[in-house]
């Protein structure tokens, strides 16, 4: 009786974990289980059986300057994931976002001679910045998986397979968390205002953002004395933000798992958020939301010249608009942070107004259609049964 297929999985920071983990429960599902798992994840990846090889907290960095201090251990790391994909000899690799550790092992086994199917999930934003990553993509890879609509074109025309599979995060249940009980569990009357923050899933971001936050905090306190604070984080820096958290004087309720979590955003009644994935979350949870973030002022200067887009939030970059405010680097004080939130809080229909925008941005990225996962899992399968004949 053979193995079940092996798929290696690389994911290198939480957002590429959710993926990962929903990917894994879909070819589960489409290969009637006939399917094993090896590489590199998060929580999410690991309940649904993978045993990741690294800690993804050693991955999650971001930033030019953030990156340099970590460079000799992620490059360790990338020869290290090399070794043991041509060791264990996979049907396919799938690498997911993060493209400054995923790529580099995909270009280091095709300089190998390596003839494994490679799939990359979650395309770069050629659209918005760095449009040469496209030909160099095709260089390595059998095909890529991307998110948006508007995103394949970029990528058939250098000549590298591509398929739309619809944002992943719309199956992520974030529209579907128990908010009266929350509110029950953690003693927080109904007419009490309860402040979602998020201050991202990387280490230097919660460095950066969680002091701001927490004059964000005292500041809308001073005018809404009953405020409850609950910080949703991600295992790979939930300790960190446990410990910062510490000497905060108001409530504060800090969460791990991703079921509180929705609950949580259900309980709110506004959010301030890391720039990110999560905003899709919050859209779906129908949280009014300020989007923010602070980098290196050298790594911003960077980013400033090269980003041809205007908004750093995909629901404004769908709808071409600002629907959802961002108060981004020099903006992102505590001061007009405060403002924001605080007019989320307390104008009805400023929060509606938003509410109403993410929804019409979720529909345009595959909300309420086929699961973004099994569309993903069906373009695994088809670029290995591909590879497979053409031998």
């Amino acid at each position: 009786m053979s193995e079940p297929m092996l798929i290696y999985i690389v994911a290198g920071e939480p957002s590429g974990d959710l993926l990962g983990g929903r990917l894994m429960r879909a070819l589960k599902e489409r290969t009637g289980g006939d399917v094993r798992f090896a590489g590199i994840g998060g929580e999410t990846m690991a309940a649904e059986g993978l045993q990741s090889r690294v800690a993804l907290s050693e991955l999650a960095v971001m930033g030019v300057l953030e990156v340099l201090p970590a460079a000799r251990r992620i490059f360790r790391r990338v020869a290290e994931t090399v070794e043991d994909i041509q060791c264990q000899k996979p049907a396919a690799l799938v690498t997911i976002d993060s493209s400054g550790f995923t790529w580099r092992i995909a270009q280091r086994l095709r300089k190998a001679g390596s003839t494994l199917p490679m799939i990359h999930y979650v395309a770069p934003m050629v659209w918005a910045w760095r449009g040469g990553r496209a030909k160099r993509m095709a260089r390595w890879y059998d095909h890529l998986m991307a998110l948006l609509p508007f995103e394949p074109p970029y990528f058939t025309a250098v000549g590298l397979s591509c398929g739309y599979v619809g944002h992943s995060v719309v199956e992520s249940g974030a529209d579907r968390g128990d908010g009266p009980g929350f509110r029950r569990r953690h003693a927080i009357p109904d007419d009490t205002p309860l402040l979602a923050m998020l201050p991202g899933s990387r280490r230097g971001e919660v460095g950066t953002l969680l002091p701001i936050f927490a004059k964000v905090a005292q500041r809308i306190a001073d005018t809404h004395p009953n405020l409850r604070i609950v910080v949703p984080t991600t295992a790979n820096v939930a300790d960190a933000v446990e410990a910062a958290l510490a000497a905060w004087p108001l409530p504060t309720i800090v969460l791990r798992g991703v079921a509180e979590k929705y609950d949580a955003l259900a309980a709110s009644n506004a959010a301030l958020a890391a720039s990110g994935t999560v905003a899709l979350e919050l859209a779906m949870a129908k949280l009014p939301t300020v989007i923010t973030y602070r980098i290196n002022p050298i790594t911003h200067a960077y980013v400033d010249r090269v980003v041809k887009v205007d908004y750093a939030n995909l629901i404004n970059v769908v709808l071409n608009r600002e629907a959802v405010p961002e108060l981004l680097q020099y903006d992102c004080t505590p001061e007009k942070l405060a403002a924001a939130v605080t007019r989320l809080l307390d104008d009805k229909a400023a929060a509606s107004e938003q509410i109403a925008a993410g929804q019409e941005a979720l529909k345009v990225l595959g909300y309420g259609g086929v699961s973004p996962a099994l569309r993903a899992a069906d373009e695994v399968l088809a670029a290995i049964a591909r590879k497979t004949q053409r031998g």
